[in-house]
């Protein structure tokens, strides 16, 4: 029950944080490092998948960091996959615990003895009183002995069919922990990308100070020639500011980002880093829904271990109905006495019992009735998983596909804007305008530039959230970006 507990929760963190990845393309730009681009809580007490076990210390070097270097860290600190790696240590003690009962149980001794016995005490006086001269009290005396004891269960159903429960649910534990591999790649991958695109709004936002700088040294010398009036002068500047005020803010939240980046792959928060690796795009038609629904069936690890608990289930039902049912168990002990260690002799007993429940009030069908409710709950959520799985698979491609026509547009979009605020400040030089037609062009370059980002980062995720989605994750994700 408590595997089963264990792998209901990690399924529905996996969902709840598939869930929160669905989110990421309507949140806000600059979402900041509190969220962490992917619609969960930047709290590793919350969630174990956005904390880690930090190892090292932080070096004054700058540390180039790819996308296959975070997820390679992510697999070996990240705080949820090692809780994963103790849950399945937890399932094989359980399986030895369970193995335990059908192997000898073998034990031994060594003793030493002295005695002195009161006959009278034991109850022997008036026997005694009939042999006159017979001492009441014996001893002192002593004896050496060493012995060996073996239990061996032969013919014990319920234990057995318990063993093979514990196994098939260890073998659940396993692919829990494959899936767990998946989600880290996942929530590495989306942290990554998130960190991409901070660190390109930096870029962005320091390209548009210099463009707010050179219009307004252009507004200064038209006004010092009197070519325009001090309100563009005005204007100007700021937008200029402006433009500073965001260059700051771009800054803070690219710095945070690379602080969570670092808090989900164990890096010391003091190391610094750069980001090798930039938001690719490669418009690639995606496979079908049913080669997708296919590949996701038989890749998906978090699919297969919910299938293997459902035959852990089965065996322990098994279990249940076979308590009723007799056991045998076989019983030796040998054993060396005598006054001295040099003076033995040996001694031995054995035994076989056959051990047959006759009323254990009604426990046996009491379990069974768990078991099988435990079965039917076991077996409705691979069903459910199923139709999950679909569901991640479908919101994937049409996340994909959306995600990608966004590029397309937002792309022809930047090059329109920066066209027409190149005419405008042509119409400004040429006093054919004022500045206010400039400030409105730049500021339309910004919106554009700032869709680009969001859409390029949104069909990354997608194609992130789709390999994740077919139980390709860290195959998927590596082949992706290891060329470009």
């Amino acid at each position: 029950m408590k595997l089963r507990l264990r792998r209901a929760g990690n399924l529905a963190l996996a969902l709840w944080l598939s869930v929160g990845l669905a989110g990421a393309q309507s949140s806000a730009p600059n979402s900041g490092a509190g969220t962490g681009g992917i619609g969960v809580p930047q709290n590793s007490t919350q969630n174990p998948f956005l904390g880690s076990v930090p190892t090292g210390t932080a070096t004054p070097e700058i540390l180039p960091l790819s996308i296959s270097d975070a997820i390679d860290r992510g697999l070996r600190q990240n705080l949820g996959l090692l809780m994963g790696n103790d849950t399945v240590a937890s399932s094989k003690g359980q399986v030895w615990e369970q193995f335990s009962r059908l192997m000898p149980n073998i034990s031994g001794g060594l003793s030493e003895h002295a005695e002195q016995v009161d006959l009278a005490q034991e109850g022997f006086q008036k026997l005694i009183s009939r042999f006159p001269g017979f001492p009441l009290v014996l001893g002192p005396f002593g004896y050496f002995e060493v012995h060996g004891e073996a239990s061996q269960s032969l013919v014990d159903m319920h234990a057995l069919e318990d063993t093979r429960s514990a196994q098939r649910s260890l073998d659940a534990a396993k692919l829990s922990y494959q899936d767990l591999r998946e989600l880290v790649v996942l929530v590495v991958g989306a942290t990554y990308l998130q960190a991409i695109s901070s660190s390109s709004r930096v870029d962005t936002a320091e390209a548009q100070v210099q463009t707010a700088q050179a219009l307004y040294d252009q507004a200064v010398d038209l006004r010092r020639v009197g070519a325009s009036a001090g309100i563009d002068l005005l204007r100007a500047q700021v937008e200029l500011q402006s433009r500073q005020q965001q260059r700051i803010a771009a800054r803070n939240d690219f710095a945070k980002q690379k602080l969570a980046l670092a808090r989900t792959i164990g890096l010391p928060l003091a190391q610094q880093f750069t980001l090798t690796d930039s938001a690719p795009y490669e418009a690639a038609t995606p496979a079908s829904v049913d080669d997708s629904l296919q590949q996701a069936y038989s890749n998906r690890a978090d699919f297969q271990s919910a299938q293997a608990q459902v035959r852990a289930a089965e065996y322990a039902r098994r279990s249940a109905k076979f308590e009723h049912l007799p056991t045998v168990t076989a019983d030796a002990e040998y054993g060396l006495v005598g006054p001295t260690p040099g003076t033995t002799h040996g001694t031995f007993a054995a035994s076989a019992s056959l051990n047959i429940p006759i009323f254990l009030g009604n426990k046996a069908h009491g379990d069974a009735e768990i078991a099988d409710a435990a079965l039917d709950r076991d077996r409705q959520r691979v069903d459910d998983l199923r139709a999950q799985i679909e569901q991640d698979v479908r919101d994937a491609l049409l996340d994909l596909q959306s995600a990608a026509d966004q590029v397309n547009v937002a792309k022809s979009n930047v090059d329109l804007a920066q066209q027409a605020l190149t005419e405008s400040r042509d119409r400004f030089q040429a006093g054919a305008t004022d500045n206010l037609e400039v400030v409105q062009a730049q500021e339309t370059v910004a919106t554009a530039n700032e869709s680009y980002i969001t859409s390029l980062y949104a069909y990354n995720l997608a194609r992130v959230r789709l390999a994740r989605a077919t139980g390709n994750a860290e195959r998927g994700i590596r082949q992706y970006w290891k060329g470009k």
